[in-house]
């Protein structure tokens, strides 16, 4: 990175930064952990005749030590091929008429939330609002070490119960929306895409409007017809950049559903989602009569929903990843 003219490749450059995230993200932790471990040892050494001038420092010492061992234990759980990657979210709303066009909005910025505690980044790459309220779908990139491996977690279908704001009469309404988790593959991964398989549509942004919205059509839509898989994005004024984005999409999308294949567990990736509706859910939000959010996979619960819905999901993800290594050891 020090080398000049590093930054010339602007697409390589970025390449090897991230790159480097994920060394130090091995590497600091530990480095980190023998620090404290060398820490320990001198205030044993100084201990040694006034164990109480240095009992503090020890209690804070050994704090630390099991907070980066359970850090390390974490990362260990994220050590699938494509965990490293970043993530492509696809929120899709069910079941419900408005409330569920309202929850799924509710998700992607739950998902922003997330994302920002994280400090990633992020951009939505595909927005379809609904005719009242809401969003038909969503489509949102997150870019960081290990996005992939922790938000794989959040694949399925997320069920909400609440107090109507759209039911004149106050009723409890319950709605549904999906997420889809795939990976950011680049152009190197082996996925053969005819252009005779492609149905490419262009059409107008949807947004607030101004100078280049609404006025050009560089809004792109990609159907992969033997696969069924529609891809829409319209982040970019340029429409050679919406496809190339879209076309990121579909190859992430089409890999997973070939790997799903090759290993016998299609249901894994697109089975576990099913109908957007009941029977389906992997996690339900109950907002009235009671507070709770329960993940129905892992059992893992808390009656803070706001937090949850303000981005806390690491509980939930974690439970999740604990409960795929416990399956992988059996």
């Amino acid at each position: 990175m020090a080398q000049p003219g590093f930054w010339d490749n602007a697409e390589r450059a970025q390449g090897i930064v991230q790159k480097k995230k994920l060394c130090f993200g091995v590497v600091d932790p530990i480095d980190t952990l023998t620090r404290y471990l060398e820490d320990c040892q001198v205030f044993l050494e100084l201990g040694a005749e006034d164990p109480a001038a240095v009992e503090a420092d020890l209690v804070e010492t050994e704090r630390k030590i099991n907070e980066r061992l359970d850090q390390l234990e974490f990362q260990l759980m994220l050590g699938g091929e494509h965990d490293p990657m970043n993530a492509i979210i696809t929120l899709q709303s069910g079941a419900g008429g408005v409330d569920a066009s309202d929850w799924a909005e509710m998700m992607l910025r739950m998902y922003i939330k997330w994302a920002t505690k994280h400090d990633y980044e992020f951009e939505e790459t595909d927005f379809q609002k609904a005719e009242e309220a809401g969003i038909k779908s969503a489509t949102l990139m997150i870019k960081g070490p290990y996005a992939y491996g922790r938000l794989k977690a959040e694949q399925g279908v997320h069920r909400l119960v609440r107090i109507s704001p759209f039911d004149g009469q106050g009723r409890r309404q319950t709605s549904f929306a999906s997420v889809e988790v795939v990976p950011e593959l680049d152009d190197a991964v082996g996925v053969e895409i005819r252009k005779e398989d492609l149905k490419v549509d262009t059409f107008r942004s949807s947004g607030a409007g101004g100078q280049h919205v609404n006025k050009t059509e560089s809004a792109i839509r990609i159907t992969h017809i033997p696969s069924g898989i529609i891809v829409a994005c319209q982040a970019e004024r340029s429409q050679h950049k919406n496809r190339e984005s879209a076309m990121r999409t579909i190859r992430s999308k089409l890999y997973q559903l070939e790997l799903a294949k090759r290993e016998a567990e299609l249901a894994k990736f697109y089975g576990d989602r099913g109908s957007i509706s009941w029977g389906n859910q992997i996690r339900s939000y109950v907002l009235q009569p009671y507070q709770m959010c329960k993940d129905l996979r892992t059992d893992v619960e808390t009656s803070d929903v706001q937090g949850v819905l303000d981005g806390d999901l690491d509980p939930f993800i974690e439970g999740y990843l604990k409960m795929r290594k416990d399956e992988g050891k059996k």
